[in-house]
């Protein structure tokens, strides 16, 4: 039998005067690189311009990161966007949301899909984040494998053998509890696996919106029940029947399934030529 993981981690892997490397960013950042090479694999595998890539980059970094933090203070902390909404642009850069991450990543998606389908490359809405569900499922991973490294979004005490004691946690130290940040972090990563699975049988025939729709669901599914494991964020949510999270993650569940269901219902993608310049 396991004997409890006593995780002493230091966030901070160095640093240089006031600036310092922590292993969040390094793996946040590692999210973007990482899944901007599977997605130029992606993109040579299915005939579209691959410079485009860098474009995507861009729109990925900048509504993902926006998305995450006006969805924080929207979410768990209305009084500052309020009152100070300075504060999602300011450093330290503290709260990301991963609702208002999926609604910031849908939203640069449709934005970068519109510029991209007026250039005849065939970039649908459908199509680009069908494909960028398998890298945000990757990304998802490493995210949460920050979490665990700061020692937060800690889950609720328990006696199981695999329990973590996040001594650097001050707040909930010397007790054991669910590492509920691994058991996203893992869930993720199995999701990710997936997907480029399904997406390598299918490629270019994968059904629109289909890739989507599994993210959805997968994810906000296993996250409205992960919540059962883990403290709730912010105080308000201690006198609510369901934390913000699930209630958050219900209608996520609902438009994958929508998503899933239309896609099973639409005709098969058939490959087309890529343009003559995709060629050179």
């Amino acid at each position: 039998m396991l004997q409890y993981v006593i995780w002493d981690v230091d966030p901070e892997i160095f640093h240089i005067g006031a600036f310092s490397v922590r292993w969040y960013g390094l793996l946040f950042a590692l999210g973007f690189l990482i899944g901007m090479q599977i997605m130029t694999h992606i993109f040579k595998q299915e005939n579209k311009p691959v410079a485009d890539t860098d474009s995507l980059l861009i729109y990925m970094v900048v509504s993902t990161i926006l998305g995450a933090r006006i969805g924080h203070f929207l979410f768990y902390e209305p009084q500052v966007l309020l009152h100070n909404p300075l504060e999602v642009i300011l450093p330290p850069f503290a709260g990301l949301a991963s609702h208002g991450a999926l609604i910031g990543i849908l939203t640069g998606l449709w934005l970068y899909s519109r510029r991209k389908s007026s250039r005849a490359t065939g970039q649908t809405f459908l199509w680009v984040t069908d494909r960028m569900a398998i890298t945000v499922a990757l990304g998802g991973a490493f995210i949460r494998f920050g979490n665990l490294m700061n020692s937060e979004i800690v889950g609720r005490p328990t006696d199981v053998s695999w329990a973590f004691i996040f001594l650097r946690n001050a707040e909930y130290a010397k007790i054991p509890r669910h590492p509920a940040q691994l058991y996203e972090s893992l869930s993720c990563l199995v999701l990710f696996f997936i997907m480029i699975w399904f997406w390598n049988r299918k490629k270019a025939a994968t059904p629109s919106g289909s890739l989507l729709g599994i993210f959805l669901i997968w994810i906000f599914t296993l996250r409205f029940l992960y919540e059962y494991l883990k403290e709730n964020q912010e105080a308000f949510e201690n006198t609510m029947a369901l934390n913000m999270g699930q209630i958050l993650s219900i209608p996520a569940v609902l438009l994958g399934i929508f998503f899933l269901v239309r896609s099973s219902r639409l005709p098969v993608p058939v490959a087309t030529e890529s343009p003559t310049e995709v060629k050179s």
